[in-house]
């Protein structure tokens, strides 16, 4: 009885059940428990043929189980809700917004345009009179060449005033460069002048006159040229008839003259007493030297080069040909000097090999070819000539008591001078002043 009662008491002891002094439960009952207490995972379903992946159906906050996409349907409805709170959902509601939108927007023009009317009616915006149009930089022009401009503004609405037409208007006058017209507010308007400034003066036969470095021929009466104390040389070669680009471009042979002369403030220009510029690619400047006037061909380039090399040696030339006329500066190798019985000479290097070999001292300019051609054939004659003299020596005292004779012939018959640069612009504008 007693092996049979230990072998009861055996089997009870092996059970698993935890005993109340045990610490922990065995391994198998604690995992027992956690798939007791762990939630039921969601269901899985597939969907298509088999490989494609496992969609998962999720809980919704009310604890419905629904497929991703019913869930993502009802996540953007519910967001646009959200986001369009006022949008009504009904077609009746949608139309009574749009119509209240079109209301309000007809209310808000509606009131724009009474506005403008009040506005357009209220004599507190009508200018006046002339003394509300103010004008600011005025020195050459004078009030009574802009109030015709505004004369249809006189009585008007100061809103009503065209300002862009304006503007254009006082700058088709020719002392007028640029203009600004503005409103000031109840009834005025103000008006900003940047006149033109003159760069020289202008002859067209016995008229004086002056123009800006854009080509604009400006008139003023020879009394306020006299007060003005202008100094410029005169320009010739600036005809009222010409297009405005081509005025424009020989003024701008004009300013690079004047800009290079005066350069380092050497003020060369002051020398100058008239440019021609018919020819925009050969300014003839009129310069004097020892009481007479030489014309001096200057090219379109390298001014300051060719006056230097002019003021260097006309003393020279000068008292090698007393005829001498005029001095064409645009060669690089040689000058040629033109005498005013007609006679030329090339200076520079000797005559005959001017003659002989006139491709080494090629003109700048293709136009040039043919006169100085001319003028080395001429310089060859005299080169043979001077030859022919020396070898008749005893013919040279008589030529020289001939030259000498016909020389003071024609100094009595010469009529008076010149005056300098400065007399001559003096006189110009003087004689301007008597006609």
């Amino acid at each position: 009885m007693s092996r049979l009662c230990s072998s009861v008491t055996n089997q009870s002891i092996t059970t698993n059940r935890p005993l109340l002094w045990d610490d922990d439960p065995p391994v198998e009952m604690r995992t027992r428990r956690l798939r007791e207490d762990a939630p039921a995972e969601p269901r899985l379903r597939r969907r298509g043929s088999p490989g494609m992946p496992v969609h998962l159906d999720e809980e919704d906050d009310d604890g419905v189980l629904r497929p991703p996409a019913e869930r993502f349907r009802a996540s953007s409805a519910a967001r646009a809700s959200r986001s369009i709170w006022w949008w009504p959902r009904s077609s009746a509601g949608r139309v009574f917004v749009g119509l209240g939108t079109l209301a309000v927007l007809g209310g808000f023009a509606l009131a724009g345009l009474s506005l403008a009317h009040i506005i357009e009616r209220d004599a507190r915006f009508r200018i006046a009179g002339s003394s509300d149009i103010q004008a600011t930089g005025l020195a050459e022009v004078s009030r009574d060449d802009l109030l015709p401009v505004f004369g249809a503004d006189i009585g008007r609405n100061v809103f009503f005033v065209p300002l862009r037409q304006r503007r254009h208007q006082l700058e088709e006058i020719p002392w007028i460069e640029h203009a600004t017209v503005m409103r000031v507010l109840p009834d005025q308007i103000r008006v900003a002048i940047v006149e033109r400034k003159p760069v020289a003066f202008t002859r067209n036969g016995q008229q004086i006159g002056l123009v800006d470095a854009n080509g604009v021929l400006l008139s003023m009466s020879p009394k306020t040229m006299a007060r003005r104390h202008y100094s410029f040389p005169v320009v010739t070669g600036i005809d009222p008839g010409d297009s405005a680009p081509s005025r424009k471009a020989r003024m701008a042979v004009y300013g690079r003259l004047m800009a290079d002369l005066d350069a380092g403030g050497q003020r060369n220009s002051q020398e100058i007493s008239e440019i021609d510029l018919t020819d925009p690619e050969d300014a003839r400047v009129l310069m004097p030297a020892g009481g007479k006037d030489i014309l001096a061909h200057f090219g379109e380039d390298h001014f300051l080069e060719r006056f230097e090399r002019y003021r260097a040696h006309i003393a020279e030339w000068r008292q090698q040909y007393p005829q001498l006329k005029s001095v064409d500066l645009r060669y690089d190798n040689q000058v040629v000097l033109e005498m005013a019985s007609g006679g030329t000479a090339a200076t520079g290097s000797s005559a005959l090999a001017a003659a002989s070999a006139p491709s080494l001292h090629a003109p700048e300019n293709k136009a040039a070819a043919p006169a100085a051609k001319k003028h080395l054939a001429s310089a060859g004659k005299t080169a043979t000539k001077k030859k022919s003299a020396q070898k008749r020596p005893h013919l040279r005292g008589k030529k020289r008591k001939l030259s000498g004779k016909l020389a003071e012939a024609r100094r009595a018959a010469r009529p008076p001078r010149r005056p300098a640069a400065a007399a001559t612009r003096s006189h110009a504008v003087s004689g301007a002043m008597q006609g």
